[in-house]
């Protein structure tokens, strides 16, 4: 499945933060994004280049032992038995790089390529590969030069780690291969690096196998993924609670006590989220004073049961994080260079602890979207709407309202249900049965982007339905406006700015689409967090 989201670097920088400066040590996952996504450019530390450096010379040693070492004098996977004599081993890392830059398929987004980039050049930074600084200065100037090499979505397994997709980015510092340039052109390697003053590497012992050798692309994708299911954990509860609003449920459930007694993880912090955002909620204080509390003894499972739900999204995405945590600290090479100065063969790049948590989240993501599904079409059913009109028509029968926005979640739901089945559960073993076991990480990867791009959609045709509904509820009821709790108030008036209120049938699709953009831009959140004067959790 192609990755159609291809944030260009230059574009990005228009909001680059800070100099990333790569150390010895661990990048943080917010410095990861802002390269990656934003364009921040990055700078390599001087204890890296000392790290480098002496690791370097350990290599250079072995290079010129008469016994074979895997990855310095011999051919790499089912070839390691091959001894590579000295004058052929510049060849021998060329011919790597270019033999295993074999993807295929729609080119992955220039942010997930980015990150791929920094998170190799990140373990080069730990010394702990053999890497010369050159090479590593090479990568911080293609970054820094919004360059990014063309790699095709299909051809990583995920162990050795994200071979394929590596390869293509050595095989851009070599001066080979394609590129995106800043101005998202593609083009040859060879002639963006030189229009940019960056002189292609050439590659010696033991190189081309630490640029190949890791789990950085799944991890990249990741860190992004966590950042913006960070959003959308959030927008999820406002969306709960403007659903809630438009079908005059009851916020009773939310309170405070309830929640500790089942203190799980995230339950409380939704639970309060709900609580601060209909607090102030004109719409539910008539719901408890007409009768329609006592009337409708308990509201649905989705509105009733959104922290349990939403909050579980939050306990798998700390989970999550805290794996990413352990990575961004790893230097996954093989062979790797002990801090003693020891050149050791190891299955540190398999990818299954990042495959895990990378299908977890989809779980969590279909889920969370299935969710708000079912809230969005309780909103169309006159049956369980609570005196709405059908499908939100302004003249049902002549109007269809909403009726058809429903059917695109339902269609996006369903197929984030089938990206919830998980890739690590699968391998498929390769290079002669070397490699006979695999993590299929970064399949775990895609899917889980493409999942969010779903959840990000169905979120927004929820906010656009409950605005409605909230709309309707107000003029059918002759109250007038401003009946939304402030918070959800200034949702609405978000909304209002892009999309137009409740009429005759209009082309939808530009409607959804609007919502979409106040989703992933963060405008939504912005304005629930602004009504209620400060963060939600």
């Amino acid at each position: 499945m192609a990755d159609q989201t291809h944030h260009q670097a230059g574009e990005s920088a228009r909001h680059a933060p800070a100099t990333v400066t790569l150390g010895a040590g661990a990048l943080a996952a917010a410095e990861v994004v802002a390269v990656a996504r934003h364009g921040a450019p990055v700078e390599l530390g001087a204890d890296a280049v000392e790290a480098m450096e002496s690791s370097r010379a350990v290599i250079d040693a072995l290079a010129e032992d008469p016994m074979p070492h895997y990855g310095v004098s011999t051919g790499f996977g089912a070839l390691a038995t091959t001894q590579v004599p000295v004058e052929r081993r510049v060849q021998l890392q060329r011919s790597l790089v270019r033999s295993h830059a074999a993807s295929s398929g729609a080119p992955m987004a220039v942010e997930v390529v980015r990150g791929l980039m920094l998170n190799r050049l990140a373990t080069m930074a730990t010394g702990r590969t053999g890497v010369r600084p050159e090479v590593a200065r090479r990568y911080a100037a293609l970054l820094n030069a919004g360059i990014t090499p063309v790699v095709g979505e299909h051809g990583s397994l995920g162990c050795s780690g994200d071979l394929a997709p590596l390869s293509h980015c050595a095989l851009a510092v070599m001066g080979e291969g394609e590129v995106f340039d800043a101005a998202g052109r593609r083009r040859e390697a060879a002639g963006a690096l030189a229009e940019a003053g960056i002189e292609p590497v050439e590659l010696v012992e033991k190189e081309g196998l630490a640029l190949i050798n890791g789990t950085d692309g799944m991890l990249g994708m990741l860190l992004m993924a966590l950042a913006d299911l960070e959003r959308l954990a959030r927008t999820a509860d406002i969306a709960a609670a403007l659903s809630i609003e438009a079908l005059h449920g009851t916020d009773a459930v939310f309170a405070e006590d309830l929640h500790q007694l089942r203190p799980q993880p995230g339950q409380g912090e939704s639970a309060a989220n709900l609580r601060r955002m209909l607090a102030d909620s004109a719409l539910i204080q008539d719901a408890k004073h007409n009768g329609h509390r006592h009337t409708r003894v308990q509201d649905a499972y989705s509105m009733r049961c959104a922290p349990q739900v939403h909050g579980a999204v939050r306990a798998t995405m700390a989970h999550a994080r805290g794996v990413a945590e352990h990575e961004l600290a790893s230097a996954v090479d093989n062979p790797v260079v002990t801090v003693d100065g020891r050149v050791e063969s190891n299955g540190n790049f398999h990818g299954a602890p990042v495959g895990y948590v990378l299908d977890f989240l989809a779980v969590a993501a279909a889920d969370c979207a299935s969710m708000a599904e079912r809230r969005t079409d309780r909103m169309l059913d006159k049956n369980r709407s609570h005196g709405l009109p059908p499908f939100l028509a302004d003249d049902p029968g002549v109007d269809s309202g909403h009726m058809i926005a429903q059917y695109t979640q339902a269609g996006i739901v369903s197929e984030m249900k089938r990206l919830a089945a998980p890739a690590s559960v699968d391998s498929i073993p390769s290079s002669a049965m070397q490699e006979d076991h695999v993590s299929m990480g970064w399949s775990a990867g895609l899917k889980l982007r493409r999942a969010v791009e779903g959840l990000e959609q169905v979120l927004a045709i929820e906010l656009l339905t409950a605005a409605r509904g909230v709309d309707m509820r107000e003029q059918i009821e002759g109250v007038g406006s401003g009946r939304s709790s402030t918070a959800l108030g200034a949702v609405r008036a978000e909304l209002r700015e892009r999309v137009a209120g409740p009429d005759t049938d209009r082309f939808l699709a530009p409607e959804i689409a609007e919502a979409v953009e106040l989703v992933r831009s963060g405008a939504i959140l912005a304005a629930a967090e602004k009504g209620l004067d400060a963060p939600l959790a």
